[in-house]
């Protein structure tokens, strides 16, 4: 879609451009570099000496590839674009950043230059810890399910550190929003040894201190067979849907007492 009106003559397109708050290089057709906003320079200031390059003003004529660990490979990438490209990048293993290549083209669709932008610019250390963080995040996956119920799906193989990472994460959500009870699910785990029985042990004697109910669903015999005398101490349900029964079943018996009180 075109785009309509027309800026206001007193404003430059340039000046629009570094306004903008994101990293903007303008490059021409043979992909060098020829305009940065100030954004972009200050980034640049701190990284062309990972290039071996000595000073801001020996980026313009530069080509595009100087910055590319396969010089050939980004130029077949270019030499094929004519949409926007899209891409994350790692900058000399020190920064990683999202870049975002669009085509500057005339109405009858000949590409004049690029401007490529750099978004979310970050160490990679920042970035090693945001994924650490989502799979830690992603491997005690906790859902609301019901009035005051969550449900903990325990998925593949469980380690020591998601065990502890449970039973931290159960602990918190349980008392910060007011959970009476908490469903454990078995049916999704790779195995059940010593340490996942350890671990469920600890979070059910957790939860029955706070006076919450922990329940357990998913349970198969190979578990059943293993569980022991644990089992026995823990309340076990064959379902989810059985358990979410029995949930809705007590909570409605206990609104009907402390009404009649």
């Amino acid at each position: 879609m075109a785009s309509i009106g027309k800026l206001p003559e007193n404003i430059s397109l340039l000046h629009a451009l570094d306004s903008i708050g994101e990293n903007i290089i303008v490059a021409d057709v043979n992909y060098n570099i020829a305009w940065m906003n100030s954004h972009a320079t200050e980034l640049f200031s701190k990284v062309i000496t990972l290039f071996d390059i000595p000073d801001l003003q020996d980026l313009l004529g530069l080509n595009m590839g100087r910055f590319h660990r396969d010089p050939n490979y980004q130029k077949k990438i270019m030499d094929e674009l004519t949409e926007v490209h899209r891409a994350r990048i790692n900058i000399r293993n020190r920064l990683v950043a999202d870049i975002v290549i669009t085509p500057i083209k005339t109405e009858a669709e000949k590409i004049e230059g690029y401007i490529v932008m750099l978004l979310d610019v970050t160490t990679k250390a920042e970035e090693e810890k945001k994924k650490d963080n989502l799979i830690k995040g992603l491997s005690v996956p906790i859902m609301y399910i019901w009035e005051k119920t969550i449900a903990l799906p325990l998925i593949g193989d469980f380690t020591q550190e998601r065990g502890e990472s449970m039973i931290s994460s159960v602990l918190k959500e349980s008392s910060s929003n007011d959970i009476d009870y908490v469903l454990v699910s078995l049916g999704g785990l790779n195995k059940f040894d010593d340490g996942v029985q350890s671990s469920i042990k600890t979070l059910n004697d957790c939860l029955q201190l706070m006076g919450i109910e922990c329940i357990l669903v998913g349970i198969t015999p190979k578990i059943a067979m293993t569980f022991g005398e644990n089992n026995k101490q823990m309340r076990t349900i064959s379902t989810s849907h059985e358990a979410l029964k029995y949930i809705i079943k007590k909570q409605s018996r206990e609104t009907d007492i402390a009404k009649s009180t």
